[in-house]
């Protein structure tokens, strides 16, 4: 058995923290001295030392090793748990990514004026079209998730830029999202609908640019609308013309986007 000061050599954990974790029930010791209320340690308390150091090192908050310890039956499980860390962590920097790039937006001088963005604006009436698509709930960005699998399911039959069809009529976190590829004919495929989309009448306009600043464009056309007494209903369209690829983002700046707000008159 190892007093907590000799056990904190070997673990090269501080007294401080063998402490906190004591208190925490991560790592008690194996036996405590009634009287003085000494703590002393086992070679077993070393090993799960070791493993608490390991994933600390690894930026796995109190919690998340509370989770490992109790569910760590053997090496295999802990294997498990790493893959799991590894996700969320890919998916942090795939968030600071879009931080850095919507920082940028506001550092570059080009960037900065496109709060001044002229949008020309028309009443157009939009054919009917039949579309292979897929309906989802989630993030205004995940697209990429399923577009793959309508173009797999589309082969060479696709007939025009894709698009989404929003059916919110306000900013929502989880949102009710239809992505659409217009086709040549429909398409049979198991998690694929295939149906046509009918005529609509809508005011339209273009972004250019990245999607950071495409709620300049909602506003325009909400705008535009408010001034001519014009009601707009669900779902808008936002068609992709020039947009990133399935591997490859491309040049944000040439991103080409028309969107479309259905419109009755009041």
């Amino acid at each position: 058995m190892y007093k907590i000061s000799d056990f904190s050599k070997i673990t090269r954990l501080t007294v401080k923290a063998l402490r906190y974790y004591d208190e925490e029930n991560l790592l008690t010791p194996s036996f405590r001295d009634e009287e003085n209320g000494y703590r002393y340690y086992s070679d077993a308390d070393f090993q799960k030392a070791q493993l608490i150091s390991l994933l600390r090192s690894l930026d796995f908050t109190i919690s998340e090793v509370k989770d490992v310890l109790s569910g760590c039956e053997d090496p295999s499980d802990l294997s498990f748990y790493l893959e799991e860390k590894k996700s969320r962590i890919l998916q942090n920097i795939e968030r600071e990514k879009e931080l850095m790039d919507h920082i940028d937006l506001y550092i570059k001088p080009r960037n900065r004026e496109d709060n001044s963005m002229d949008y020309k604006i028309e009443i157009k009436t939009i054919p009917p079209v039949i579309v292979a698509s897929i309906r989802y709930k989630g993030k205004y960005g995940d697209t990429g998730k399923y577009i793959g699998k309508i173009y797999k399911a589309v082969k060479n039959h696709a007939a025009g830029a894709p698009f989404q069809c929003y059916y919110d009529a306000e900013y929502k976190e989880e949102a009710d999202i239809e992505l659409c590829v217009p086709t040549s004919k429909p398409v049979e495929q198991p998690g694929i609908n295939s149906r046509k989309l009918p005529e609509i009448k809508g005011i339209t306009t273009f972004h250019k640019g990245s999607y950071g600043k495409i709620n300049l464009a909602y506003k325009a056309l909400l705008d535009y609308a408010a001034k001519s007494n014009l009601r707009c209903t669900t779902p808008f369209r936002e068609i992709y013309h020039k947009g990133p690829g399935m591997i490859f983002k491309g040049n944000e700046n040439n991103y080409l986007t028309e969107i479309i707000l259905p419109i009755e008159e009041v």
